[in-house]
């Protein structure tokens, strides 16, 4: 492959994340909630966001593969999963890579749920919302296409779909928050049992 090719294939992954990870933060959300995609069971929505979690885990493979071979700049598998050791754009690049560590952390741990237990997981798979957004801030900084119309819309949509999920889910919490046991005896109609 020509380093021109690596390069277009490596803005072309990194966008796809974009896209891949920001459905699969939705769909977590929807697991949450106990929604449904329509036209799917229930279960349907977390399969759905499992499938897309390892599509989008292949193309964050993709994305990393195409960096290192692209000879245009200097990137290591060292540079790609330790963070802010690179001599290029340190910053921005180490902030990749721990989007990336976190990925990981997450995809492991989910992938040994049943040896690790709920509680385990659960707790290592919240780090699924720290990386969506060091993920989406690496892309701004790095990203060659950060100034196209096209990304910035892209970029806004998927920051809009994700905090509004976010804080339906944050609505959510609060109203469950509230609920006290004197309030979860009260009937329909106000009356004690």
């Amino acid at each position: 492959m020509t380093s021109e090719t690596l390069w277009y294939a490596n803005r072309a992954t990194g966008a796809v994340c974009l896209v891949l990870f920001t459905v699969v933060v939705l769909l977590g959300i929807a697991v949450h909630l106990r929604a449904r995609v329509p036209g799917l069971p229930r279960f349907g929505t977390m399969t759905l966001h499992r499938t897309l979690s390892l599509s989008a885990t292949a193309f964050l493979a993709l994305h990393l593969t195409t960096a290192i071979a692209d000879g245009y700049v200097n990137i290591t598998v060292v540079d790609a999963l330790i963070p802010f050791v690179s001599d290029y754009q340190p910053l921005w690049l180490g902030l990749g890579t721990v989007a990336f560590d976190l990925m990981l952390a997450v995809l492991v741990t989910s992938l040994l749920r049943e040896r690790l237990g709920h509680r385990t997981w659960r707790a290592v798979h919240w780090l699924a919302y720290a990386s969506w957004p060091v993920a989406l801030i690496h892309g701004i900084g790095i990203g060659t296409d950060t100034g196209a119309d096209w990304m910035t819309w892209l970029t806004v949509a998927c920051v809009a779909t994700v905090v509004t999920a976010g804080g339906t889910r944050l609505a959510h919490a609060a109203r469950a928050a509230r609920r006290t046991p004197a309030a979860l005896l009260r009937t329909a109609d106000g009356a004690r049992p």
